[in-house]
């Protein structure tokens, strides 16, 4: 099989692979679709290494055919499929008490796993066996299920921040996941959002996509327009859906009295950030960390794409072959795409 392989950091080769082989239990799936995830960049530049082995098969946001069930009950070849690919183990104490995207015995699907930028995708038996495949319903594309996984991702940073009914939410960073919590902001009821990006064309779609208003933060003083759009009381959430460590810092200085923060990007380890601490106490702001999705927060988000609650579809701006995977990263990276998908046909 033709497969993206990532041999070590800046080093992304299409490689030509043995199909894999199965155990009792496995899945088989043939990857129809695969979406670029920021994760994705960080582990192929070298900023994400912790648990990455090389080399490996990035890609944890796909949807594929079954080809070989394994023995599987309750499948069939030919069926279209979704996976949930956080894969817990299920009996620490984090799995047990509901937070199994914090299991640290768990595997990660895209580097620890052999991920879906390649033809096929072997699924582990304990991941089939916990619920972690979902079917298609017709209707449902490969690459609008794809973005189940980021979705899914965004509902949990929005439940742990308590976005609800009347907040004044702002989202610094209108990348893919910037876009998929203003999509659920307004979802949940903001009475509210501000969107902060310096790319026009990402502003442009935050506000096609439901913002109320957009600021561009090297044209504009953040603060001023903030306190502006806000009545002078600041955002009762502020999310950073960017990894930039300065923005911890910015985003106390935006925040109303007993408001909350969302960290909700991820950053490279060892990175440091100041926080206004007088602020944070004084004015009574809880910060809080999000990392990952449970499969509760899966079903959640699949349901919403299959039901068409949320219309993804208009996220995906670009679509390469496999054989481009290199120029698919490149485009991502750039900026100039909202969300870039990697199609096998």
């Amino acid at each position: 099989m033709k497969a993206a392989l990532l041999t070590a950091p800046n080093d992304l080769v299409l490689a030509e692979l043995p199909v894999p082989a199965l155990e009792s239990g496995d899945l088989l799936i043939r990857v129809r679709a695969a979406t670029i995830c920021g994760t994705d960049i960080r582990i192929f530049r070298g900023r994400k290494t912790a648990g990455v082995r090389y080399p490996s098969i990035l890609g944890h946001e796909f949807a594929g055919e079954v080809v070989d069930t394994g023995g599987c009950s309750g499948l069939s070849s030919g069926d279209r499929v979704a996976l949930c690919p956080a894969i817990s183990c299920g009996h620490c104490h984090l799995c047990k008490t509901g937070r199994e995207n914090l299991c640290t015995n768990g595997q990660a699907v895209g580097y620890e796993i052999d991920g879906a930028f390649a033809e096929f995708i072997r699924i582990p038996a304990q991941a089939v066996a916990a619920g972690n495949i979902r079917k298609l319903p017709d209707g449902t594309g490969f690459d609008e299920a794809a973005l189940a996984e980021p979705l899914a991702c965004v509902l949990n940073g929005q439940e742990k921040v308590g976005v609800s009914a009347g907040d004044v939410v702002l989202i610094l960073g209108a990348g893919p996941i910037g876009l998929l919590h203003v999509y659920l902001a307004r979802l949940r009821g903001a009475a509210r959002i501000i969107v902060s990006d310096p790319n026009a064309h990402r502003r442009e779609a935050a506000m096609t996509g439901g913002a109320d208003a957009t600021i561009d933060p090297r044209n504009e003083d953040i603060t001023v327009r903030v306190r502006e759009e806000t009545a002078g009381m600041g955002a009762t959430v502020v999310i950073c859906a960017i990894g930039v460590p300065a923005l911890a810092r910015q985003a106390s200085d935006l925040t109303a009295h007993g408001g909350r923060i969302s960290l909700f990007a991820g950053f490279s380890k060892g990175e440091m950030a100041e926080m206004d601490v007088n602020a944070i106490h004084y004015n009574e702001i809880t910060v809080t960390g999000a990392f990952g999705l449970s499969r509760r927060d899966y079903d959640r988000a699949f349901d919403m794409i299959a039901g068409r609650r949320m219309d993804v579809r208009g996220l995906i701006t670009h679509r390469y072959g496999l054989d481009s995977t290199l120029e698919a990263f490149e485009t991502a990276e750039s900026g100039e795409a909202i969300k870039v998908a990697i199609l096998n046909d």
